[in-house]
């Protein structure tokens, strides 16, 4: 598999239940001058650290922001990030974001995109992003698998079928710890690789909450009324297709002649095509599916990308674009950072590692557009949206992945055009809404399109979050 950077299990995983009677234990801890926040929860033995109000990134008085690790399995600590709302923080949704890789760090979007704070014009220290997505809602930043960015320890984790418990181990983590936020309204949001991410976590999330009612697995459910992706990878077969269209069509750029497109698509009908066949969903064999993403690799991908210099997350830009800047990772490395956040272990962006198991099972070419599918149909709120500058996980293939969503509106939103959408009446892209599905394509916009486009990126993550169709303003 190559890398699309855009970017189970019962409570008893968290650890040895303690004896009959053992009360749930927080304390504090000083290290190494650090104050650290330990809640030991005594259903599970789960152990959580964390510094509270560190000073880093929001700076906004009366918002309060905690950073540690929480536990999910045996010496599997998974960093989280989490800030409280700027407003009405007691009664705010719960957002969680991911970003994707796969195994890459969600520092990304705090930093790069849409969290309290970011670079501007080359500083080497944060201020603050008034388009925060805080702005609106308690915001969970959370790097997985084990590996990825801040998170340490032992990695299971080879597939986004199996990432999905542990994130839902962490969530249960979370609501032990922070209980106040338990029954809120939750909204995923993710990007990239989160078109796989997205779509399993999101009906895994459904299937546990299922069992909790019947009482065959014990935990809190996830009130899920939200999933946000943008710039996913969702479905292999429709967008290894769509990196053709995209290179001849898009209207920044052509990559490719006329010529190079029919010989791609002559490649794509008698390799890739095939190939995916053989790597049926989520039940097919690694090797078929590995097989499967590298054929469709040699025969489409990579002859594109070679073809051209151009930034395969925007198009407009060449392939050393300097943008989104990488300013916070060093940032993020220097030893003064680390200590007040209460990292421990030193960030890595995307690192091979978690990418690597991952590649070994042909993840990434594996569709998921029938888990999308049964999301959409169980009624939570989905917005599938795109930059219009971005080719490695482009708005046409976005487009065509969401029009074969299966549900009760497939007819009607396959053959709705779209509609300007508007911010405080500028048009900032073009979108399409039926029942609890919507799509939107944002101009200007590359593979992070809350980096290009925040107010757009925050108006449609609202207008989701509280279970709206998206609607121009």
């Amino acid at each position: 598999m190559h890398l699309k950077y855009w970017p189970l299990f019962g409570l008893a995983c968290l650890g040895a239940a303690l004896p009959n009677g053992a009360k749930d234990k927080r304390y504090t801890l000083v290290s190494d001058n650090t104050t650290y926040t330990v809640f030991e929860h005594a259903a599970t033995a789960a152990k959580i650290s964390y510094v509270t109000n560190s000073g880093i990134c929001e700076t906004t008085p009366g918002v309060n922001q905690y950073s540690g690790y929480l536990t999910v399995g045996n010496n599997m600590n998974m960093w989280f990030w989490f800030f409280e709302s700027r407003n009405s923080p007691a009664t705010a949704p719960l957002a969680m974001w991911l970003n994707g890789g796969p195994g890459c760090s969600s520092m990304i979007g705090l930093f790069q995109e849409n969290g309290p704070c970011h670079f501007v014009n080359g500083a080497s220290t944060p201020s603050l992003n008034p388009y925060s997505w805080n702005s609106f809602a308690n915001m969970l930043y959370v790097d997985q698998p084990i590996g990825t960015g801040f998170s340490y320890g032992t990695d299971d984790v080879t597939s986004t079928v199996t990432a999905a418990p542990y994130v839902w181990q962490l969530m249960q983590a979370f609501y032990a710890a922070f209980p106040q936020y338990e029954n809120r309204d939750f909204g995923l949001f993710t990007e990239s690789y989160g078109g796989h991410y997205g779509p399993e976590f999101a009906s895994y999330f459904e299937s546990q909450n299922a069992a909790i009612t019947k009482g065959t697995v014990t935990g809190e459910k996830l009130d899920l009324v939200a999933l946000g992706i943008n710039n996913g990878w969702y479905d292999p077969v429709h967008q290894y297709r769509a990196y053709i269209e995209y290179a001849y069509n898009n209207t920044y750029k052509k990559l490719i002649t006329l010529s190079q497109y029919s010989s791609y698509m002559s490649s794509y009908d008698s390799e890739c095509a095939p190939a995916m066949a053989g790597c049926t969903g989520v039940t097919g064999s690694n090797a078929a599916c590995e097989d499967a993403d590298n054929t469709c690799y040699d025969a489409v991908e990579a002859p594109i990308e070679n073809a051209n210099d151009f930034d395969v997350y925007d198009v407009r830009a060449p392939s050393d674009d300097p943008n989104p800047p990488e300013t916070y990772v060093s940032y993020l490395q220097s030893a003064s950072v680390v200590k007040a956040i209460g990292a421990k272990s030193t960030y890595a962006e995307c690192p091979n590692a978690p990418y690597n198991k991952f590649a070994n099972t042909g993840d990434g070419a594996r569709s998921f557009l029938s888990a999308l599918s049964s999301v959409v149909q169980s009624g939570i709120t989905v917005l599938i949206w795109a930059g219009d500058a971005d080719w490695i996980c482009n708005w046409i293939g976005g487009l065509e992945t969401a029009n074969a969503i299966s549900y009760s509106g497939q007819s009607q939103f396959a053959a709705k055009a779209a509609a300007p959408y508007t911010v405080n009446g500028t048009a900032y892209g073009e979108y399409k809404t039926v029942g609890n599905l919507s799509w939107l394509k944002v101009y200007g916009a590359g593979h992070e399109v809350p980096f290009y486009q925040p107010q757009v990126a925050l108006q449609a993550f609202s207008q989701t979050l509280q279970k709206k169709a998206l609607t121009p303003t």
